[in-house]
């Protein structure tokens, strides 16, 4: 695990699986019409139940790079925000992984959350090089923590792969 403080709260990292997180609020890396299939979300219905892809899609589609909340289920976290890092087209770049981080980070606000798991949007199906996602979302993340005034104070980044944990953390230090 690393931490870094940041303005108003922290960035933490660490290696595992996201399911397990006890953050208010883990984020989904979704499609715009927000089912729920393979990877990170496929991890998410099976732990949490099919109950969290019903509420998720009664709230969609929603534009990519925006974010919606829905109920946790089974998992620890009491909420799910998927954000839309790509369409159906399973396409992403990085200023839509950049929208949907910063939209996450708004819905959590509204909903005065104070901590929130990401994993790394768009490395997955998306294909992004994890160096430059790690990169963006720790800006984005930082600078909400230092310009903003709000509920969180925890940003963690709960990443799969030692590989991705290492981009991360080099990520993180040259912050």
């Amino acid at each position: 695990m690393n931490e870094k403080r940041v303005g108003r709260g922290c960035v933490v990292l660490r290696q595992g699986d996201i399911t397990e997180s006890g953050a208010d609020a883990i984020v989904n890396a979704a499609n715009n019409h927000l089912w729920m299939g393979a990877g990170v979300a496929g991890a998410i219905k099976r732990k949490g139940g099919q109950a969290i892809e019903a509420e998720a899609v009664s709230k969609g589609p929603i534009q990519v790079g925006d974010a919606v909340i829905t109920g946790g289920g089974k998992l620890s976290a009491r909420h799910v925000i998927h954000a839309a890092g790509m369409g159906t087209d399973l396409r992403t770049s990085p200023e839509i992984v950049e929208a949907c981080t910063r939209a996450s980070l708004e819905v959590a606000e509204e909903n005065s959350l104070s901590s929130i798991a990401f994993p790394a949007i768009g490395t997955g199906v998306g294909g992004l090089d994890v160096n430059s996602v790690a990169s963006c979302m720790l800006r984005v993340c930082s600078a909400h923590l230092l310009t903003s005034s709000g509920t969180l104070t925890r940003i963690e980044f709960v990443l799969f792969s030692d590989a991705d944990f290492a981009a991360f953390q080099d990520a993180l230090e040259a912050l």
